[in-house]
């Protein structure tokens, strides 16, 4: 075949001999094979194959000789005639001059999800104007969660019912609440209320919170319908967030000590008796604002210094409930709040504490004298330096002494000491210094006292049970959520830190009603076995509320203690009389008038 044709047809056939893609390459090389008449090593080198995947596309033909080359290379379906219906329902609800919001739900609703932006999308291709503005009221109102109305006592409705709650085991503590008459000691000191929420009202909603301690604050929103909650604090729902924060910064700071001191007395009367020897300690709450008038305090959570708020806390040693707490605390004054704490003692029980016990960092020196000629007693620490140290060191060993430690549940319970009288600066006379090694601790501590006669075992076994202080304020922290300046509730620290102090003494008070090892368990211990409690409250035509639990294996310990006999009027509750089913309701017990 002579070169001048091809020549003349070379740009008509560059399609045929130079394929632009795989299918119509295949279609060419196959071609000039079986028609052609080309050798197949030739028609490979022609059109970019090895010899051998040649074969192979040969072998693929002769086992489909009917395969289709010519087909649409686009991908995907051409029609879409989902597509097209939704676009003809979206225009026929428009021409019933409905919103896009308004298309959207109705065909979410017929089976057909559609968001409101494609439906836009939709209605601008084909050319459709914006609806004009329509008023609030003329809109279509979304769906959302349903509101809880205002709180107010006067809407609390004790008509015959049966409600469920999921907070039941708060009642548990409604006997106590109702004898300590917290309506007389926070209007004796003045605390703000309304008409719709008296102060008494607000606190209960406040103090149910900080009592069922499996959520802070910030959760309040998710217990707005539980009518368990409302009816615990003589409400007709409970109070919101807003109210909550608002109400905590209504509260005059001066009042707190004044309520202190009245709440101690009611727990007095009704059987919460304090002990002799207290545990004091600071403890920081992290602020997280921006005031620049908070100070700077170590956080032992973080192992760091910044802004936060600091506490003072005293724990009754044997009794192990918080006996008092103060937030509003300055540098300047730390030093002097343990001298704060002996007059609130002194004013409230009319003697001074027997003894105190603290660490290094709680006062001075001057301080101590102070409490020394006060005769109260005290064991603390004192710090250690380098040149004191070296003292140490230098003592002979003949000069230290085994003991052992009675009741301390630890390894190391028979270390030596050193047993001195020493002089101080700042301190008159001599104080006892007992250096003790062994304790598990890489260097000696120091332990300083004015019980002189008292035996060392006696002395270093009372500091070692000091570490319950640490336990109480963790617990406080942990459970009733003392640093809860991040919650979604921003409640004033003072308020927030009495909240604790009232939820521990109540929590204290009812593990010694029920006894059996609970009188110095931990609070989220009584919570998880007692107080963690769904409940139906049964509100009857003859003038009782009746809470009715499940079957627990804890409810024999409370029949013991005598809630099953409980027959109480509730003031806040149209003076209902509570009574607790445990799934053995005694007789009525009749009055006698």
């Amino acid at each position: 075949m002579s070169n001048s044709p091809r020549k003349k047809l070379n740009k008509f056939a560059k399609y045929f001999l130079e394929p632009a893609n795989a299918t119509h390459r295949q279609y060419e090389a196959l071609r000039a094979v079986y028609v052609d008449g080309v050798a197949p090593a030739e028609a490979a080198e022609r059109f970019g194959y090895t010899t051998g995947s040649f074969h192979v596309l040969s072998h693929q033909y002769r086992e489909n000789p009917d395969r289709e080359f010519f087909l649409p290379t686009t991908r995907g379906p051409q029609a879409a005639p989902k597509r097209d219906s939704v676009k003809e329902s979206v225009i026929e609800l428009r021409k019933q001059n409905m919103s896009i919001y308004d298309i959207s739900k109705a065909l979410n609703e017929s089976g057909t999800p559609i968001s409101p932006a494609h439906v836009a999308n939709v209605l601008k291709e084909e050319g459709f104007a914006r609806l004009p503005r329509r008023a609030d009221e003329e809109r279509v109102k979304p769906p959302g969660p349903e509101g809880a109305g205002p709180a107010d006592c006067r809407k609390l409705n004790l008509d015959p019912r049966k409600v469920h709650t999921s907070v039941g085991g708060l009642f548990l503590f409604l006997p106590m609440l109702a004898k300590l008459n917290l309506e007389q000691i926070l209007a004796d000191c003045k605390f703000p209320g309304t008409e719709a929420v008296p102060a008494a009202h607000a606190m209960r909603s406040l103090l149910a919170l900080k009592l069922f301690g499996s959520a802070r604050h910030g959760h309040v929103m998710s217990r707005v319908f539980d009518d368990g909650l409302a009816i615990f604090a003589g409400l007709n729902v409970v109070p919101k967030r807003s109210f909550l924060t608002q109400y905590s910064c209504r509260i005059t700071p001066a009042t707190y000590p004044q309520f202190m001191r009245r709440w101690f007395d009611a727990l007095a009367n009704i059987g919460g008796s304090s002990g002799n020897s207290f545990d004091l300690d600071f403890h920081s709450i992290p602020f997280h604002g921006e005031d620049a008038l908070m100070e700077k305090h170590y956080i032992s959570k973080r192992s760091r210094s910044q802004k936060g708020v600091l506490s003072f806390l005293a724990l009754d040693g044997e009794k192990h409930k918080f006996c008092y707490a103060n937030s509003q605390i300055r540098k300047e004054d730390q030093d002097d709040e343990i001298l704060r704490f002996i007059e609130f003692w002194k004013e409230k029980s009319g003697k001074n504490p027997e003894e105190l016990i603290f660490d290094s960092k709680l006062t001075t020196h001057a301080n101590l004298n102070e409490l020394n000629q006060q005769d109260i007693k005290f064991i603390t620490l004192r710090r250690r330096n380098q040149k004191l140290l070296e003292a140490i060191e230098d003592v002979p060993i003949s000069a230290w002494r085994k003991i052992e430690l009675d009741g301390v549940g630890r390894i190391y319970r028979t270390p030596k000491i050193l047993d001195q009288k020493i002089q101080l600066k700042g301190y008159e006379g001599e104080i006892r210094q007992i250096v003790i090694k062994d304790l598990g601790h890489e260097e000696p501590t120091l332990l300083l006292t004015n019980q002189l006669k008292r035996s060392p075992a006696k002395l270093v076994g009372r500091y070692a049970h000091r570490m319950l202080i640490e336990n109480g304020i963790a617990d406080g922290i942990d459970f009733f959520h003392m640093d809860a300046l991040s919650s979604a509730v921003p409640m004033k620290v003072n308020c927030d830190l009495q909240l604790t102090l009232m939820a521990s003494n109540l929590y204290r008070l009812f593990g010694e009603q029920i006894g059996n090892g609970y009188a110095t368990a931990k609070s989220r211990h009584i919570f998880q076995d007692f107080i963690e409690a769904s409940a139906d409250i049964i509100i009857t035509d003859t003038d009782e509320i009746i809470v009715k639990f499940q079957k627990r294996a804890h409810n024999p310990l409370l029949l013991a203690a005598g809630f099953g006999e409980l027959d109480l009027q509730i003031p806040w509750l149209g003076n209902r009389r509570l009574r607790f089913d445990f799934g053995h309701l005694p007789k009525p017990i009749e009055s006698d008038g």
